[in-house]
């Protein structure tokens, strides 16, 4: 029996490479010209072509917090302070433009009338989450919002999906973790949880699918993997 689903966010909910592609190329662009650095610099920093606004396989973006994210882009920045560039991520991360991997309203909407308890841990801060969720009429359907910043810790850490489970009086072993990333996985199993993998992120199904309880095509799938477990 499943009790309750924790999902993250950017590559599950929602497209990564049509999503956070535009705003990487944004944000490339906007630092080269008020520094002069190339744009290609600028992106080689965190593992992203502008040109072809493509991510690489372990760009930071992918599982990263905006900490880290911030620290690497300083590298080739001289003279500007990670932390200043943390909170400017941030604040432009809240506008990203975010693009559905699946009909979120619907499969989310029957998950809950499954009884189940939905909450979202990200890598990204809990502002800019709740602002995504927001944009497409879907906050009402998490029961539980965690970002890096929200006192939990990152993942692959466990803090977030623990602080799930415990706050809804949830057995972890009843709860499965949703994501596109090994990060998103690990940090499921050390909360004690079952771990599910999907293909919308970067990392293919040969990466995942050793760290994966099941690897589906996207979260539109999951309701009938629930399903197979009691059957």
């Amino acid at each position: 029996m499943i009790d309750g689903v924790i999902f993250d966010k950017d590559g599950t909910l929602f497209d990564f490479r049509a999503s956070w592609g535009a705003w990487a190329a944004q944000l490339v662009e906007v630092l080269a010209g008020e520094t002069g650095i190339a744009s290609g610099t600028l992106g080689a920093a965190i593992g992203f072509d502008p040109g072809a606004r493509r991510f690489a396989a372990d760009s930071i973006v992918i599982a990263g917090t905006p900490t880290e994210i911030a620290r690497d882009l300083a590298t080739v920045l001289p003279g500007v302070a990670a932390e200043d560039l943390e909170d400017r991520l941030n604040r432009m991360a809240e506008g990203a433009p975010m693009l559905p991997a699946v009909d979120l309203a619907e499969v989310l909407s029957a998950l809950r009338a499954r009884g189940l308890r939905i909450g979202l841990a990200t890598n990204d801060n809990e502002e800019a989450a709740r602002a995504h969720l927001a944009a497409h009429g879907i906050t009402e359907l998490f029961d539980y919002v965690a970002g890096y910043d929200s006192g939990h810790g990152p993942k692959p850490g466990p803090g977030m999906c623990a602080a799930f489970a415990r706050q809804h009086g949830l057995d972890p072993g009843r709860v499965v973790m949703v994501g596109d990333s090994r990060h998103d996985l690990e940090a499921g199993r050390r909360a004690g949880m079952r771990a599910v993998a999907v293909l919308t992120g970067i990392a293919g199904a040969a990466e995942l699918a050793p760290h994966a309880d099941a690897v589906l095509p996207d979260i539109a799938h999951l309701g009938d993997w629930i399903d197979s477990l009691a059957a």
